[in-house]
This record gives structure tokens, C-alpha cells and sequence, in this order.
């Protein structure tokens, strides 16, 4: 039986692609955009904060989708270390990506009422076996089962997300099965 989503630490952007607005509640704006559809939303973020006269505020980093994670990380601390009251972080892109720097910003002290997320792409997740710790990225959904990298336990991928890893948790989904020694 699948829960609610919002009865979960799964947040509705990791499972569906979301366009939100821009946070106009904001004074000053990071906004880094991962990839070419991540840039796309990202221009229209600036363009709506254009409108309210305080596009000098905005400071954009656009990075790869992949392996963009280092130069995403060092923008982000960058910035929060200049941040005032009144500064928001906005992301875009890939998913998987999104939580990865959502994390990093929750352990700064960010709080999810100051970021906003525009997930482009849903389709690959990282899932955090709990056995051995490993981190397996694979085109997968919730409730399927992939094999870990580490450990090569079958894993189910739970509905469960790690705040503080980024990443979805997976456990042995046939534990009851394996034989004792």
C-alpha cells in the first residue's frame, strides 16, 4: 500500500517535474540552474523578479547536470556566506541534483521556507543503502528494486528521503529470505 506522498519526507518535486514561480518575498536571490533546462527556468525566474525592479540582486550560477555538484556546493556557500536577511536560494534542474544541494543548504542552516525548487527531470534517483552506506544512482522509482554498488543487496527504494544525505533510502527488500548463518 503506497502512503500519501505528503505523509512523507518525499518531497512532491523529487516524484513530478514542478515549474514554481520565483520567491518574490525575497530581498537578494541565488539561483543556480543545473543544465540547459535548469537555465531555462532560471531565466525565467530572473525575469519575474525583473518586474519588481531588483534584478541586481539576483545572483545566477549555472552548472553541468552532471558532475556540476563541486562548483554548486562552493556558489552556494559563497553566497550564504554574504547572505542578509531576506536572501533566497533557488534551484533547478535534475531532482537527484536538487536534493544533493538541498541538503548542503539544510546543513548550513537554510530553511526550506527559503528555498525553492523547480525539478526538471525525476527520473534518477540516489538511493543510500542502509547496509553498507553506498550510494547507488539509477533510473528508478519508488517501491522498485535495484541492486546496491556496494553490497549487491537487492534494495527497495523506500519513501523515505535523507534531509541530511540528499538521497532516498533503500533497503534489503527479501531480507526474510536470506538464509542464516
Amino acid at each position: 500500500m503506497r502512503p500519501a506522498l505528503e505523509l512523507t519526507s518525499v518531497p512532491a518535486w523529487a516524484t513530478t517535474p514542478t515549474r514554481p514561480h520565483a520567491d518574490l518575498s525575497g530581498r537578494s536571490w541565488t539561483v543556480v540552474a543545473f543544465g540547459a533546462s535548469g537555465a531555462e527556468m532560471a531565466g525565467l525566474w530572473c525575469s519575474q523578479i525583473a518586474v519588481t525592479g531588483r534584478e541586481s540582486a539576483v545572483h545566477v550560477h549555472e552548472v553541468a547536470a552532471e558532475g556540476g555538484d563541486e562548483f554548486a556546493r562552493a556558489a552556494l556557500m559563497s553566497d550564504l556566506a554574504d547572505a542578509r536577511v531576506g536572501w533566497r536560494l533557488m534551484m533547478a534542474g535534475p531532482a537527484h541534483c536538487c536534493l544533493r544541494l538541498r541538503a548542503l543548504a539544510m546543513q548550513l542552516g537554510v530553511a526550506d521556507d527559503e528555498i525553492t525548487v523547480a525539478s526538471t527531470d525525476v527520473g534518477l534517483r540516489s538511493v543510500q543503502c542502509v547496509h553498507c552506506r553506498t550510494v547507488t544512482s539509477a533510473a528508478v522509482e519508488l517501491e522498485d528494486v535495484l541492486p546496491c554498488a556496494g553490497c549487491g543487496r537487492n534494495l527497495l527504494v523506500y519513501y523515505h528521503v535523507s534531509r541530511r544525505q540528499g538521497a532516498h533510502l533503500g533497503f534489503m527488500v527479501d531480507a526474510e529470505e536470506q538464509e542464516l548463518s
